[in-house]
């Protein structure tokens, strides 16, 4: 589940934007701002960096190795696609997958991952570029939450992403992407701050859906699928800065993921033996 490096002082840049473009009052900006100010000091700013344990990992389980024909799976996006917060490699949400992917597909996985902690959508073209000098053949997008820090419209940050998952698909890579999650599951940021982060990361979710439609990829509305456990089990779920998910929370997003990967690989249409 993404959670945003410097949502913070983007949530006050769109309560800015909140009261310019409806109507809030200088009372309730203010109290908007006190908020966020709040919440940044018991937040803090992260400082560690999440494990990277890229390479080929076998159907038996084991891996990384660093040798062996395998399928090329890339990940590329933000914290939540690195893992930050994760306790250990074998916890990383890419490493999972790779896992998952290879015992079912019955072949080693190659894990190559991109995301770069902090990013947004309007980095994502330099990690497509990356990837495509050497194209994977199955893709993970986990990309959003940082948008809530610029300048962007809504619609534009959809657009920067559909044009990126084209770049992928017209490749022949097979893509999987995650809509942005509900930011309002983050308990640091208090109310009435959180609401205003949740319906920017809800709406911005339905935008990357609708911009997504019919374009061949996998979309995966992790809002959906996630936010009641994030609220409901968010000790058991959030790593210890409560911002971003722990070993658990990236199990529990990789499982709801893991099906989706599987399909876009051509498991379950006859693609592959």
């Amino acid at each position: 589940m993404a959670m945003v490096e410097r949502v913070l002082p983007g949530l006050r840049m769109l309560a800015v934007a909140v009261g310019s473009l409806g109507g809030l009052s200088a009372g309730a900006y203010g109290l908007l701002n006190t908020q966020s100010k709040r919440a940044r000091t018991v937040i803090g700013v992260p400082k560690d960096r999440p494990f990277l344990a890229d390479g080929v990992y076998l159907p038996d389980g084991t891996g990384p190795v660093a040798r062996g024909a395998a399928l090329p799976f890339a990940v590329f996006g933000d914290s939540s696609a690195a893992g930050l917060g994760a306790e250990s490699a074998d916890r990383l949400p890419g490493v999972r997958l790779a896992r998952g992917l290879a015992e079912e597909l019955g072949e080693p996985v190659r894990l190559v991952t991109h995301a770069v902690v902090g990013s947004r959508t309007t980095h994502l073209a330099a990690q497509v570029d990356a990837a495509l000098t050497d194209p994977p053949a199955v893709a993970l997008v986990l990309v959003g939450g940082n948008d809530v820090t610029a300048r962007l419209g809504i619609a534009e940050s959809a657009a920067l992403l559909a044009r990126q998952v084209d770049r992928l698909l017209a490749a022949g890579v097979a893509v999987v992407v995650g809509t942005c999650p509900d930011l309002g599951a983050i308990r640091p940021i208090p109310q009435p701050l959180r609401e205003v982060a949740r319906r920017y990361s809800l709406a911005l979710a339905r935008a990357q859906a609708r911009a997504l439609t019919g374009s061949g990829a996998v979309v995966v509305p992790m809002a959906a699928l996630l936010t009641r456990h994030f609220v409901d089990r968010h000790a058991e779920l959030f790593s210890p800065d409560r911002f971003h998910p722990n070993g658990a929370g990236y199990g529990l997003a990789a499982d709801m993921l893991l099906a989706p990967l599987c399909a876009a690989a051509g498991l379950w249409e006859g693609r592959r033996s």
